[in-house]
């Protein structure tokens, strides 16, 4: 398929929360995937928001085996082509556009596109994409939003990121169109600044919690 459903399923599927990770410090990226990793979160996504963002991506990929890492905030084909070579096994933007979707069609590492309304899911259905990543979700409508997609949009599932926290995941994890929830909060930047793997470690604990 399109969107290589055979790889970006598993990933989406394996833990209820996917971390969202902006890294300032290159020397935090190793640490916090395995902190991550160890409380049952390998799949993270690294945003390109930092200057650090790529190293970040390539260090964990090369040093962190049972992590598996993405990028996200990906808007174009160049950083598209850049976080694949830096090790990213899976591909995360905020939209879509004509170059992002060309480039996922050339590309071996799978795409996970945001969209929003009814007429940007049904675009992306066309190109044969059927998860989809809905952002930002609670200033676009929320958990209620999506659960008035599932019926006319049968068969496609998302991904909800913005907005998303340890309070109201749950409602989201619920809906039967929700693959997985993207969160921040489980690697709060205090935590990564203090180096306090530990608790971050329980965070994804806690977090992995939420499935079922």
């Amino acid at each position: 398929m399109t969107q290589k459903t055979d790889l970006l399923l598993p990933v989406l599927k394996g833990q209820p929360v996917i971390p969202v990770i902006l890294i300032q410090n290159l020397a935090d990226a190793v640490p916090l995937a395995r902190a991550l990793a160890k409380g049952g979160l390998p799949a993270i996504e690294i945003t390109l928001r930092t200057a650090a963002a790529l190293d970040a991506i390539r260090a964990v990929a090369n040093e962190v085996p049972e992590a598996i890492v993405g990028a996200g905030t990906i808007l174009n084909a160049r950083q598209y082509d850049e976080a694949v070579n830096a090790g990213s096994r899976f591909i995360v933007s905020p939209g879509a556009t004509p170059q992002l979707i060309e480039a996922a069609r050339d590309s071996k590492v799978p795409l996970l596109p945001g969209a929003i309304t009814p007429g940007e899911i049904m675009a992306l259905r066309e190109e044969g994409y059927t998860m989809l990543k809905f952002f930002p979700a609670e200033q676009a409508g929320g958990a209620a939003f999506l659960k008035s997609l599932s019926s006319p949009l049968a068969g496609t599932l998302f991904c909800p990121t913005g907005g998303v926290s340890i309070a109201n995941a749950k409602t989201y994890l619920n809906l039967p169109n929700v693959v997985c929830v993207g969160g921040s909060w489980v690697a709060p930047e205090e935590l990564v600044k203090a180096g306090k793997w530990d608790e971050i470690t329980k965070l994804a604990a806690e977090a992995v919690k939420l499935a079922g």
